[in-house]
């Protein structure tokens, strides 16, 4: 049996990142006795309002690198133990991995920092899944419209065009018809060539792929945490049953499911890579054939990962027991019936599943009935809830009533 409790001389945790994915994170190692903080460079992420941890506003890494070095080391130099840092973004794991010589004699993170990184970056995951066998949708690395032109002249249509890094795209200047999208779909050569023509006005290199045929239900994540001698140390797999954005969007709420061959598909790649710390795999299985193939791989704590401790699998804790050198003995999952659910992605979606014939009255009850878990619906960190609400709000009703409003005030109709 794992410890369920920390003890009180253990090391305190600093989570990278004040998304709502490390506010979780932070809940969850709270809930088991620790002492937890966090950081992050934008002072507008929900983080700085949770009730789980001071947050600490730090230099953004990309832009002040040896300014957020210096604001890590100082971090450390107030804790009362060496801390363990566990990130939660991409931002913050790159940051980890560039600076990790000087950061590993303060804080206590998992050895294969810089092959977490390195697989984080879309140019080097999908090269590196096909180098070890695991099955993935023709993809290639694009820097010029000329390389673009030599996928499409193989490709069968649809494709899809997404950065080499999310953050990328989330860069672009206001207004740009790419910025904070994850990805675009060209249903023709043309059109995906029109999308790049947009890309590559502030960033040349995109990813191009071929699209995996098959309904979001046939999207599954595999979340696991795998020990420093690279021991699997718990995992389960969830099935997607919603997506943010209908076909190509993240999941917005999943259910657990039973999948042997993608577990044992899974676990042998992230073995065969020497991997350790916490991984998510997202991966589809293709209507064309039934093989399963690889989307993406989020090698860090993830939005979906808050679905495991559900399951009986608490990557975080998991993970912070290895890291701290406890003797950990590997879970499964041990729960099969409950549903997991991001509200302020999976309420807005909901119209276009109901236009589209896939979601009825009786559906939609379906998918929440009990028992059921809420990603950003806590009501003891009520001010986080407070915001996440209102943003849901203002999604689903604010913007076509304040459109009609100024409608009626210029005398439209």
């Amino acid at each position: 049996m794992n410890p369920a409790k920390a003890q009180p001389e253990w090391p305190p945790v600093v989570v990278g990142g004040a998304f709502q994915t490390g506010i979780m994170l932070m809940k969850h190692l709270v809930r088991a006795g620790l002492e937890v903080c966090a950081f992050d460079s934008n002072p507008r992420r929900p983080g700085f309002h949770t009730r789980y941890g001071k947050v600490f506003l730090c230099p953004n890494p990309d832009e002040q690198p040896d300014e957020w070095l210096r604001f890590m080391l100082d971090l450390a130099k107030g804790m009362r133990r060496k801390p363990v840092l566990i990130p939660t973004s991409d931002q913050f794991l790159a940051s980890i991995a560039k600076f990790a010589g000087q950061l590993r004699e303060h804080f206590i993170f998992t050895p294969s920092i810089s092959l977490q990184a390195e697989i984080g970056t879309k140019d080097n995951q999908y090269e590196i899944a096909e180098r070890h066998g695991f099955p993935t949708p023709r993809t290639r690395l694009i820097g010029s419209l000329e390389s673009l032109e030599e996928f499409m002249a193989g490709a069968r249509f649809p494709c899809l065009l997404k950065p080499v890094s999310a953050r990328l795209w989330a860069s672009a200047p206001p207004g740009h018809p790419l910025r904070f999208k994850k990805i675009v779909v060209g249903q023709t050569a043309a059109e995906l060539a029109a999308y790049y023509a947009l890309a590559r006005e502030f960033d040349p290199q995109a990813v191009v792929q071929e699209v995996i045929t098959g309904p979001d239900t046939a999207k599954l994540v595999y979340l696991s945490c795998y020990g420093r001698g690279g021991e699997r140390l718990g995992s389960c797999v969830v099935r997607e049953v919603r997506a943010d954005l209908m076909d190509w969007g993240s999941a917005s709420i999943v259910e657990p499911l039973q999948a042997p061959d993608v577990d044992a598909l899974c676990d042998d790649f992230l073995k065969s890579l020497g991997y350790t710390g916490l991984c998510e795999l997202e991966l589809k299985r293709d209507s064309r054939d039934g093989q399963v193939r690889l989307i993406e791989i989020n090698p860090r704590y993830s939005v979906t990962a808050d679905a495991a401790p559900y399951a009986g699998v608490n990557l975080g804790w998991l993970h912070y027991l290895d890291l701290i050198g406890q003797d950990v003995e590997p879970v499964r999952q041990n729960s099969h019936d409950y549903r997991h659910a991001v509200l302020q992605r999976d309420l807005p979606t909901l119209s276009s599943y109901r236009k589209a014939g896939l979601l009825s009255l009786r559906g939609l009850l379906h998918s929440y009935r009990p028992p059921v878990y809420f990603f950003d619906l806590d009501l003891y960190d009520w001010r986080v809830t407070a915001r996440t609400m209102l943003g849901i709000g203002w999604s689903l009703f604010g913007r076509p009533w304040m459109r009609r409003f100024i409608a009626k005030g210029r005398g439209g109709r």
